[in-house]
């Protein structure tokens, strides 16, 4: 068995790592873990012969005896995190934990763009903010980078605590809290209580933590701990002055008023570019600086992202991720845009739990007091079905003006051509990952997000 000092060594001279044997690049280091359908180990030794120079594992059967390119451990994973977690030891660059029910990837995106603009920055790439994301995401920090920006989700009580562990974060920003895996958490007291793991592991070290001044919930969990403020009333706030379809802000970043056309939908986006300029304004990047990073940002990752149809039809495709703190903001903002005829497609929301049939139907009782705002409204998935046939007769006559309907899943969604061929102007899509919505784009003559 090796020990994680001789893991390390062999990691500089080696600094790139890989747990997939499809995308294995010569010299790298594949660490062999094991999931419910699948045994990394018993792929060892065919990235070893397409040119990995190590390839960690945890089963003593796999190896060939003499063969020094293995590297012996009680546990693939285990030796995984304490590596990143040894690597950040050795570190002195800043690094900063962003985490939160909504917002914190879109956050973590403009953060990285603005603070860009001055610095060589290591992000967190796509999703990778798990027990095994966080770790590749530390150990991808090399010599030349000058801040690390590191994403960390969570689906139970210990994760944020489990990963502030490894990240050990200099810097730390929850966007804010809501209701999620709620199958996880339990209920909402639950959520805070994990995520301000972030600002407990931020005490332990005298590390610093954004906090939104407008948050009630996250605001009393910062009291007597190092802090830099956004929002209203602090040095770096925002306010919108329109958001139809596209979000434009004013921002007030010290003495100055700062005017900025973004590319992103939804008026649930000003704290998270509030958020990224007060980070950039805090490290010296320019006001000039933070309105160039922000106008040039695009989503491209099915986070509020707008898609053109031609003709002022276009889609709001927010379908990555939902839950009913997101579902409600989604649909707030979409009731403000000016387009005169607007569609929802609403899928349900996972990980709720026994809260889920309550959660659905609070959805469709707000939908109904909006007084008709939607010309069609399509619900797909089973939750939303079910809380459907809860509505009273006049709750459910209140939800649409011309199209009201129900679909099993996805495909049966995409199957009624007729209906998706009447639809015009602006479609919110918003619903779980698990739902699949994005499907739906090819009904739009679009091939894919």
């Amino acid at each position: 068995m090796g020990n994680i000092e001789q893991l390390y060594s062999i990691y500089l001279e080696h600094p790139e790592v890989t747990t997939d044997s499809r995308k294995c690049t010569p010299g790298s280091i594949f660490f062999a873990l094991k999931g419910e359908r699948f045994d990394g180990n018993q792929y060892a030794a065919e990235v070893l012969e397409k040119g990995c120079a190590y390839a960690v594992v945890d089963d003593v059967q796999v190896v060939p005896s003499g063969d020094n390119r293995y590297f012996l451990v009680p546990d693939v994973l285990t030796a995984l995190q304490q590596l990143a977690a040894f690597h950040r030891q050795h570190l002195t660059i800043p690094v900063i934990g962003i985490t939160g029910t909504n917002g914190k990837t879109t956050t973590k995106e403009l953060t990285c763009a603005v603070l860009s603009q001055k610095y060589k920055v290591l992000a967190t790439q796509g999703n990778l903010n798990n027990q095994i994301g966080v770790p590749l995401t530390l150990l991808s920090i090399r010599p030349e980078h000058q801040m690390a920006i590191v994403e960390m989700g969570a689906n139970h009580p210990m994760d944020i605590a489990d990963l502030c562990a490894i990240v050990r974060p200099d810097y730390g920003i929850i966007t804010n809290v809501g209701k999620a895996h709620l199958l996880g958490f339990g209920s909402l007291e639950g959520v805070v209580a994990a995520k301000t793991k972030l600002y407990d592991s931020l005490r332990l070290t005298g590390g610093t933590a954004f906090v939104d001044a407008g948050n009630a919930l996250l605001m009393p969990q910062a009291q007597g701990m190092k802090t830099i403020l956004y929002g209203e009333g602090a040095e770096v706030w925002g306010t919108m002055i329109d958001c139809s379809p596209y979000l434009h802000v004013n921002l007030s970043m010290g003495a100055d008023q700062v005017n900025i056309h973004t590319h992103l939908i939804g008026n649930y986006n000003l704290i998270n570019v509030t958020a990224a300029s007060a980070i950039g304004h805090h490290f010296g990047v320019s006001n000039e600086q933070v309105k160039r990073a922000i106008e040039e940002y695009c989503p491209q990752n099915m986070r509020s992202q707008l898609i053109d149809l031609g003709h002022d039809n276009y889609l709001v495709l927010d379908a990555y991720n939902a839950n009913p703190t997101s579902m409600m903001a989604a649909i707030q903002s979409f009731v403000e845009n000016t387009n005169p005829h607007k569609n929802l497609i609403l899928g349900d929301m996972r990980e709720l739990g026994e809260d889920s049939s309550k959660e659905h139907l609070h959805v469709l009782r707000h939908l109904a007091t909006l007084n008709r705002k939607f010309d069609s409204i399509l619900l797909v998935g089973q939750e939303f079905t079910s809380a459907f046939v809860q509505l009273s007769d006049e709750e459910a006559s209140s939800l649409a003006v011309h199209t009201l309907r129900c679909y099993r899943d996805v495909e049966s969604l995409c199957n009624d051509e007729d209906v998706l061929a009447q639809m015009c102007g602006a479609t919110l899509v918003k619903g779980s990952r698990g739902i699949q919505l994005e499907k739906v784009l090819q009904s739009f003559g679009v091939a894919k997000a």
